[in-house]
């Protein structure tokens, strides 16, 4: 069998799109979470999501919520098209965060006068041992067949 046959990726049904193997969204930059595009994507929110934090008041109240939805879909929509393992754990986890981040600034949560300190903490933690746990352990990309 010829090397390029071998390297053709399997047929897929009409409408689904296939995962390709480990390191090959990243090349073709399918890869929402790599490069400058990943820069943008994710560094414009994590700063808004500090600077708002730092700011206090109702800041967080107005920009945590739709910034963490925002970073959770995008997730779960490279989880998709990509096969990114670890956003298979962030976007849900950036989705919850959300909703908690809304239910405390609308008062209904009570974490007390350091709230948005105790989910920053839980973003900054949850975010590395869910980014970094699942691809040391398991590798980058899910293969699916």
């Amino acid at each position: 069998m010829s090397s390029a046959h071998r390297n053709r990726w399997p047929a897929t049904p009409a409408g689904a799109e296939a995962v390709k193997p480990d390191g090959a969204c990243a090349v073709d930059g399918r890869d929402l979470s790599s490069g400058c595009k990943g820069l943008l994507i994710w560094g414009i929110p994590i700063v808004l999501l500090g600077v708002s934090a730092g700011l206090g008041g109702v800041y967080p109240v107005f920009a945590w919520p739709p910034l963490l939805a925002f970073m959770g879909g995008v997730c779960l929509l490279n989880a998709r098209r990509c096969g990114r393992r670890h956003c298979y754990y962030t976007g849900p986890y950036f989705l919850i965060l959300a909703l908690l981040s809304l239910l405390y600034g609308l008062g209904l949560l009570p974490l007390g006068p350091k709230g948005w300190q105790w989910l920053s903490s839980a973003l900054a933690i949850g975010a590395c041992i869910l980014w970094c746990v699942p691809e040391w352990l398991s590798g980058r990309y899910v293969t699916r067949r």
